[in-house]
């Protein structure tokens, strides 16, 4: 912490976050210059969680503190019940959030006030729908995980057999899911004669824009074929590449945000970097986002495959093995030496081949940056965060290299030890006995699985709603079934240390 905020720390008295009280913070947090009342909205963000805050909304409260995009403020969304607690914090603050940034060279903090409402939420998206139906609403942006796009990772298409989209094809003025939401809406703008709005994906998907076309387009022709072939033409969905590092709030960021001095019930810690790249693709306007660091480009396809195979997939080697050694943190798993060995390894043998330069920046470049990043010490990124939801990340970020690692007869043997140890984990304990709580929506069927794997590693590579064709990879099961087989005979430390000490043939 640097000599500037221990100073603020010191003699901070609890302010409660309100935009009446925004002028009793201590002076060197940064606070809004821009008069929020006077904001009025041109995004409905769908999914308004920390990482939104920290990156996105940090993005078009910088252009607002130049006096830019006050007719672009924020309303929050969300589309399911567990959105509420959500809600309910940050409407109790005038929806303004606390940024934490979290260095070793130093910390630093600022009041972010971009977001102006938060929507109620209801079964049947009503209040949703009404507002995008809004003229004046001209992005609707996401952050819904990467399990939110309903696929099918078997196929890589998307799931119309899926219960909720089959409700909404059957009542699409009351739907259940953020495509069937979005589709009503843009039915409602339709027959008012009003323009469709973008639809921007933030999440770790390749090829988010198409992703997210293909599932509004699908949802609204099961129920109106005219109007999904309106939204094809006329619709925009851009591609995008996001990246910052932002931890879960837990009681660790609430007693910080405390100690500095100020009572936010959602604060938001986050590390001294971001990167937003943009397919510049929208069908009713955008913030100017390119003036204060956004790329703008045509070609976002290489970006992404660089953040998510070396970022979210190398996040993926970390956190299975330290769940397992019960390593709490993604830094803690970088100060392991036999993990951080490994990480290297996978990342230069088996991940970089299938990744391309970017303008500034070689995948080697990329790696040693992310290295440095992960060990921050400040950030306390748990496994457990990490690991959640495995069985759309690795599908997502993991398994798409080892199909092309399998195509290309390259190494594969790092990324296999990876799949071993995700599926030890989902056994449901870590090595010291502890128990692993549920952390997956799939988490039935993954412990299951897990456990029989045990006897059989098969039972866990036929998971084909995971593996789909790789589970019947010879290289693949053998190299697989050998990592499982000593993981569960001699510790993860063992098959790490030997995949490390292994010469690459």
């Amino acid at each position: 912490m640097d000599e500037l905020m221990e100073e603020i720390v010191q003699e901070a008295t609890d302010v409660k976050l309100s935009n009446d009280t925004l002028h009793a913070l201590p002076d060197n947090i940064a606070t809004p210059r821009y008069d929020r009342s006077a904001l009025t909205p041109g995004i409905i963000h769908i999914g308004l969680g920390n990482f939104h805050r920290a990156h996105q909304a940090w993005y078009l409260h910088r252009l607002m503190q130049q006096g830019l995009a006050h007719d672009w403020a924020i309303i929050g969304a969300g589309v399911r019940p567990y959105d509420q607690a959500m809600r309910d914090r940050l409407l109790a603050q005038d929806c303004l959030s606390t940024l934490i940034e979290l260095d070793p060279s130093g910390m630093s903090a600022e009041v972010t006030g971009p977001m102006i409402d938060y929507l109620p939420i209801e079964d049947g998206n009503g209040p949703l729908i009404r507002a995008m139906s809004d003229p004046r609403i001209r992005i609707v942006s996401l952050t819904i995980t990467e399990g939110g796009y309903y696929s099918d990772a078997a196929t890589g298409g998307f799931d119309l057999q899926h219960p909720d989209i089959q409700h909404d094809a059957a009542q699409p003025d009351t739907p259940k899911s953020v495509f069937g939401a979005i589709v009503a809406a843009l039915r409602a703008r339709r027959a008012a004669g009003a323009l469709p709005f973008t639809v921007q994906s933030c999440d770790n998907l390749q090829g988010n824009g198409a992703i997210t076309r293909h599932a509004v387009v699908s949802v609204a022709r099961l129920s109106d074929p005219d109007l999904a072939d309106w939204i094809n033409t006329n619709g925009a969905f851009p591609d995008s590449m996001v990246d910052c590092i932002v931890p879960a709030t837990g009681p660790q960021e609430l007693a910080l945000a405390k100690r500095i001095g100020v009572e936010d019930a959602a604060p938001v810690s986050h590390e001294n970097y971001r990167q937003w790249v943009i397919e510049d693709s929208f069908c009713a306007g955008r913030p100017d986002w390119d003036r204060v660091g956004a790329t703008l480009t045509d070609d976002v396809h290489d970006y992404e495959t660089m953040k998510i195979r070396i970022l979210n997939a190398g996040h993926q080697i970390l956190a299975n093995a330290g769940e397992l050694l019960s390593i709490e943190t993604i830094a803690g798993c970088m100060a392991h030496s036999g993990i951080a060995a490994m990480f290297r390894k996978v990342q230069d043998q088996e991940i970089a081949p299938y990744v391309k330069p970017v303008p500034g920046m070689t995948p080697t470049a990329y790696i040693n940056l992310i290295e440095t990043r992960f060990a921050n010490p400040e950030i306390h990124d748990t496994t457990r965060r990490v690991a959640f939801d495995g069985s759309s990340r690795h599908p997502g970020f993991v398994l798409p290299i080892l199909r092309d690692a399998v195509k290309a007869g390259g190494s594969i043997d790092g990324l296999a030890l990876v799949e071993a140890l995700w599926a030890r984990m989902c056994a449901g304990t870590r090595e010291d006995g502890t128990e692993i709580a549920s952390n997956d929506p799939q988490w039935a069927s993954l412990l299951e699985a897990g456990r029989a794997a045990q006897l059989d590693p098969r039972i866990w590579l036929n998971q084909r709603h995971i593996y789909g064709d790789l589970g019947q990879s010879p290289e693949f099961v053998q190299s697989f079934g050998r990592w499982l087989d000593l993981i569960w005979s001699q510790g993860s430390s063992v098959a790490i240390d030997q995949y490390c000490r292994a010469v690459q043939t």
